[in-house]
C-alpha cells in the first residue's frame, strides 16, 4: 500500500470545464455500485452547475494527485440542508462530507483515508463555526467506511436514506479529533 503525503495529494475547486470528467467518472462501474445511476448528462451536469455557479450551496473540489484530477470531494454545511440535518439528528455547526475516487486503480490504495483526513483537517474545519463534519458511507460499502475509520471518524449509529432506501453508516468526526496532516517532506 502507498503511503500518501501532504505533497502528493490537493484540492482545487472544481470547474465547469471539470463536468465532462466527473460525468466520466459517476458512469464507471466503481463509482455507479455506490452513487447510483448517474442519468443524462445534461441532468447530472445541471446538477453540479448549480454549486459550481453559487446557486446551491455545496462546496465541490476536484481531489489532485500529481498534478491530474482523480476525484471529486464536496462539503456543505448541515444548516443549508435541514431535511438531512433532521433525519441524522445534527446541529448548526455540522458539515457533510462526500468524496469519489473516480480512479479504479487508486481505490484501495490508502488514497482515500488521506484524502479524507487532509480534507477535514485543510477544508471542512477551516470554517472556525464548524466544530462537526459527518459521512453517510452506504452499509455494504465497508471499504469506505474502513477509510473514514482510519481517517478518525466515528460511526456513530445507522439509519436508512429515505432518498435511495438503503442503510448508511453515520459517521462523525469532531473538532478535537482531527488528525493532523504531515507537511510535505515529512512521510514515513
Amino acid at each position: 500500500m502507498t503511503r500518501w503525503s501532504a505533497a502528493d495529494v490537493g484540492f482545487r475547486p472544481l470547474t465547469v470545464g471539470d463536468l465532462p470528467l466527473v460525468y466520466d467518472w459517476l458512469g464507471r462501474e466503481h463509482v455507479r455500485r455506490w452513487w447510483g445511476e448517474p442519468g443524462s448528462y445534461d441532468d447530472a451536469i445541471a446538477e453540479y452547475l448549480a454549486a459550481i455557479e453559487g446557486r446551491d450551496p455545496t462546496d465541490l473540489y476536484a481531489i489532485v494527485v500529481a498534478g491530474a484530477s482523480v476525484g471529486l470531494i464536496q462539503t456543505y454545511l448541515l444548516a443549508d440542508y435541514p431535511d438531512y440535518a433532521a433525519l441524522i439528528d445534527a446541529d448548526d455547526a455540522a458539515a457533510g462530507l462526500d468524496l469519489l475516487l473516480g480512479e479504479a486503480s487508486l481505490t484501495g490504495s490508502g488514497l482515500g483515508t488521506h484524502v479524507i483526513r487532509s480534507f477535514a483537517s485543510k477544508v471542512v474545519f477551516a470554517r472556525a463555526e464548524t466544530q462537526v463534519c459527518v459521512a453517510d458511507p452506504d452499509m455494504r460499502n465497508l471499504a469506505s467506511i474502513r477509510a473514514f475509520e482510519k481517517a478518525g471518524f466515528l460511526r456513530v449509529r445507522d439509519f436508512r436514506d429515505p432518498e435511495d432506501g438503503e442503510l448508511h453508516a453515520l459517521m462523525r468526526l469532531g473538532r478535537a479529533n482531527v488528525q493532523p496532516v504531515e507537511p510535505p517532506g515529512t512521510a514515513r
